[in-house]
C-alpha cells in the first residue's frame, strides 16, 4: 500500500500533462498523468505534491486545491490512495523531467491520449467542478473492473 500526490496544473484551458516514457519499470508507462508521486517520511499530501511539482516542473506553486481521494486497487501493482490537487501554473516553462515528457494539452483532447480508464472519471469530476470526493477504482491488469464514487458504484 502506498500514498501519493498528483497535481494537475492549469494554464489557458489545458493541463501539464507528463508523458511517462523515461522509466522501464514504471506502472505508468506510455501513459499520460498528471505530475507528482510517492510521500516522503512524513510527508503530508500537500507537502509530497508541492515537492513533486517542484522536482518534477521546477514550478513552486503558490496555491492550489484538495480535490479528492482516489483509492487504486491493483491485482498487479497493489493497492495506492492518490491525493488529487489542481493548481494553476506559476508564470515561466517547466523544466525537463527526469520521469518523461512534459506537455501543456487541451484539456478536452486529454481523454484520447493513451491513459488510464478510470483517469477519465475523475477528470471530469474535476472539469465538473465536483465537490471533494473520494473515488475507488478496481483494475484488473490495464481493464478498469469496478469504480465507486463516495461509497457508492458507478
Amino acid at each position: 500500500m502506498k500514498n501519493t500526490s498528483l497535481c494537475y496544473i492549469e494554464r489557458d484551458n489545458k493541463y501539464l500533462m507528463l508523458h511517462r516514457v523515461k522509466k522501464e519499470r514504471d506502472e505508468n508507462r506510455d501513459k499520460w498523468i498528471g505530475v507528482g508521486g510517492k510521500f516522503e517520511e512524513g510527508e503530508s499530501p500537500e507537502e509530497c505534491m508541492l515537492r513533486e511539482v517542484r522536482e518534477e516542473t521546477g514550478f513552486e506553486l503558490r496555491s492550489w486545491r484538495f480535490r479528492g481521494i482516489v483509492t487504486f486497487v491493483s491485482d498487479e501493482w497493489g493497492t495506492e490512495y492518490m491525493h488529487l490537487f489542481t493548481a494553476p501554473a506559476p508564470d515561466g516553462e517547466a523544466k525537463d523531467c527526469d520521469e518523461g515528457v512534459l506537455e501543456w494539452v487541451e484539456k478536452a483532447q486529454i481523454p484520447k491520449l493513451p491513459i488510464w480508464e478510470g483517469d477519465k472519471l475523475f477528470l471530469r469530476l474535476l472539469s465538473e467542478n465536483a465537490p471533494f470526493f473520494s473515488l475507488k477504482l478496481c483494475y484488473r491488469g490495464n481493464s478498469l473492473v469496478s469504480a465507486a464514487l463516495n461509497g457508492k458504484p458507478l
